[in-house]
């Protein structure tokens, strides 16, 4: 594509009317699911057209079995988003994202964990940690750094079976000397800080702020590591620094919104 001058308004018009005509091509001539992906995001980035973006998304998912466009059309159906009425369909969502996940997209696999595990999931969801608990660390695997921390925060924690949760949240089980009786089979999840240690650490590696300050918490208390205050000053650094980005970038955002065009 040839260059624009994209200070000049009617040639920033003619660039982005290029694109799209470059981007229909790939996909419907060419049949370029990678072109069709990028098709669907002109569509809802520039066009603002949600409804065929989303057709985009749904195609390529299903003719092309391209991971993060089912992804994306799991997201729009979750939503409600590009549809007329304007309703989510959870069990829907998770299908795409399930077969997103299928085909090695780690944000697929990471979505369709979380409902699979999360007790705030929608009625239309049958939980099943087990198998969340599988995705997210197929999502880890891949380097998706919210799953590794999701994993850490349920080895710190220990998921309970439904039955043992249902009794704690009676009180019966509530007690330290209750939770010490349970039996082995109690947990879908067992309690273990070493196995949260490795994935914390993995998740502050792939730049997890919450990570890098539970890492750096662990090394202060030696919970599934040796005690190191060095390092735990070292991973509460990181994480400030980390947070300040945040704000940064924040900051950044909310005022590009307030410069004069």
């Amino acid at each position: 594509m040839s260059s624009f001058d994209l200070k000049n308004e009617s040639e920033v018009k003619e660039y982005i009317d290029k694109l799209g005509v470059e981007y229909r091509f790939g996909c419907y001539s060419e049949k370029k699911p990678e072109v069709c992906h990028l098709l669907g995001d002109y569509l809802e980035g520039i066009r603002k057209d949600f409804e065929k973006a989303a057709k985009v998304y749904r195609s390529n998912c299903d003719d092309y079995s391209y991971g993060k466009s089912c992804l994306k059309y799991g997201n729009y159906t979750f939503l409600g988003k590009g549809r007329t009425s304007e309703k989510g369909d959870p069990a829907k969502a998770y299908a795409y994202y399930e077969k997103g996940c299928a085909l090695n997209d780690p944000d697929a696999c990471l979505h369709s964990g979380l409902l699979l595990v999360s007790k705030l999931m929608p009625k239309e969801i049958t939980r099943d940690v087990p198998k969340g608990f599988e995705l997210l660390k197929k999502s880890c695997e891949m380097n998706n750094a919210g799953a590794c921390f999701y994993l850490s925060g349920m080895y710190i924690s220990g998921v309970l079976k439904e039955e043992y949760q249902q009794a704690a949240k009676k009180g019966d089980g509530a007690t330290p000397a209750a939770t010490e009786q349970r039996p082995p089979g109690a947990y879908v999840v067992e309690r273990n800080m070493e196995k949260a240690f490795e994935f914390a650490y993995k998740a502050c590696e792939l730049r997890n702020m919450y990570a890098c300050a539970n890492l750096s918490q662990m090394y202060a208390k030696g919970d599934g590591t040796p005690r190191d205050e060095k390092k735990a000053e070292k991973y509460k650094k990181l994480a400030l620094e980390m947070q300040d980005e945040v704000k940064k970038q924040q900051q950044l955002t909310f005022q590009q919104g307030l410069n004069p065009t």
